[in-house]
C-alpha cells in the first residue's frame, strides 16, 4: 500500500484521485463494514449526501458528509449521479449522490466501487432481518404462476438462500405486520408484506406460540413456497377465536372441507341448522367452545360461565341442530357443520 501511495506522486491528479478511490473501498471491504458504515464513509469521501437503497427490503440509507442521516424529504431529491447495485446479474438496489452543481469527474468511479461494496455486504450478511418487503417481490415468490427461476431469484433477493426451507404464514391482524413477524420468527430471517387483503410472512422458522393476542394465522408447510402459501391461506380459514393459529399439517382430513362446493355445503341439513343458530352469536360461541374442548366444564371455563348455564345453552343448541351433543357422533357432526359454516362465511 505504501509503495503504491509513493508512486501516486508521479501520476496526474485524475489518475491519483482514481487510485485513492479504489484503495479507499478496498480498505473498507477488507474491514467487512456494514451498509451504514459504507454510507457514512462514502458521504465523507464524496463530500455530499450519499444514498443506498435495497429493492428487496425497500430500505433507504441517506447520509450527509458529516456522517449524520440526511434530512428526510418526500419526494427524495433527484440524484446527481446514480449506479445500480447488481448481484448474480440481478439488480438488487441503487446507490447515488446528491451533489449540488456539476458532478465531480470521479463520481462515477466512486459509485461503481460503492455498488460493488454494497453487493458484497448483501451477499455476506443478507438483507435486514425481520422487516417489511416489497409486496411485488413477495407475490413473485409465492404465486403459483411464477416460474421456478423467477421464484428462486425473488427468494434470493428477499434473503433466503438456495435450499433454505421457507414457511409461509397467512395473517389477519390489527398490529403492524412487521411486529407480528418479529414476534414469531425466532430471531431468524423473516420477510412480511400485505398481499390480496392478507398479511404474508415468509420465515425460516415460526414459533406458533408467540403470535400476539388478537392475531389469526394459518401456517403452511416447509415445502415448495407456492404450495406453502396455498396451505397457509387454507389454514387461516380454519382459524377461530378458540384456535386463532392453525397449522395446515394439523388439519389432516379437515382440510378436505375447504374443497366442498359452496352450494352443496349450504344444502346440508347440519350446516343449514348452524346458519340458523348463528342468529344468536352467543350460541355460536358456546358451540365453538364445546367443540374445541369436548368438555362441558372446560367449555364453561373458556366462556367464563357456570357449567350449569353452559349445559342449558348446549341443550338448546342440540335441539336446533337435532343432534345429541353428549354423544361422540353428535359432537363430530356439530364440529363439522360449524367448521363448514365458517368456511362459507369467510
Amino acid at each position: 500500500m505504501e509503495a503504491i501511495a509513493q508512486r501516486l506522486s508521479h501520476l496526474d491528479s485524475q489518475a491519483e484521485g482514481a487510485l485513492r478511490v479504489i484503495m479507499f473501498y478496498d480498505t473498507l471491504m477488507r474491514r467487512r463494514v456494514d451498509l451504514g458504515a459504507l454510507g457514512r464513509a462514502s458521504a465523507a469521501l464524496a463530500e455530499c449526501v450519499t444514498g443506498i437503497r435495497l429493492h428487496g427490503t425497500g430500505h433507504v440509507t441517506r447520509v450527509g458528509p458529516d456522517g449524520r442521516p440526511a434530512p428526510a424529504a418526500d419526494p427524495l431529491p433527484a440524484p446527481s449521479t446514480a449506479v445500480p447495485v447488481t448481484l448474480d446479474e440481478e439488480e438488487i438496489g441503487t446507490v447515488w449522490l446528491e451533489r449540488a452543481g456539476r458532478p465531480s469527474s470521479l463520481d462515477d468511479l466512486l459509485l461503481e466501487r460503492l455498488a460493488l461494496a454494497v453487493a458484497a455486504v448483501v451477499e455476506r450478511y443478507g438483507p435486514a432481518r425481520t422487516t417489511m418487503a416489497d409486496p411485488a417481490l413477495v407475490e413473485l415468490a409465492v404465486s403459483p404462476g411464477s416460474d421456478e427461476a423467477a421464484r428462486a431469484r425473488a427468494l434470493r433477493l428477499l434473503g433466503f438462500g438456495a435450499g433454505v426451507p421457507v414457511r409461509v404464514v397467512a395473517v389477519r391482524a390489527r398490529q403492524p405486520l412487521d411486529q407480528v413477524a418479529a414476534a414469531v420468527c425466532c430471531g431468524r430471517l423473516a420477510k412480511a408484506a400485505p398481499l390480496t387483503g392478507t398479511g404474508v410472512i415468509l420465515a425460516a422458522a415460526v414459533d406458533a406460540g408467540r403470535f400476539p393476542a388478537g392475531v389469526r394465522a394459518g401456517i403452511g408447510g416447509a415445502g415448495a413456497v407456492d404450495a406453502s402459501w396455498q396451505q397457509a391461506r387454507t389454514a387461516l380459514r380454519f382459524a377461530t377465536p378458540s384456535q386463532p393459529v392453525v397449522h395446515h399439517d394439523a388439519l389432516g382430513a379437515l382440510a378436505l372441507l375447504d374443497r366442498i362446493p359452496p352450494d352443496a355445503a349450504r344444502e346440508n341439513a347440519d350446516v343449514a341448522a348452524v346458519a340458523r343458530l348463528a342468529a344468536d352469536p352467543e350460541d355460536v360461541r358456546t358451540l365453538d367452545a364445546y367443540c374445541a374442548t369436548g368438555s362441558l366444564r372446560r367449555a364453561a371455563g373458556l366462556l367464563h360461565l357456570h357449567h350449569s348455564s353452559v349445559a342449558r345453552r348446549l341443550e338448546h343448541i342440540g335441539e336446533v341442530l337435532r343432534v345429541d351433543l353428549s354423544e361422540p357422533s353428535g359432537l363430530l357432526r356439530a364440529r363439522l357443520a360449524l367448521t363448514t359454516w365458517r368456511l362459507l362465511e369467510d
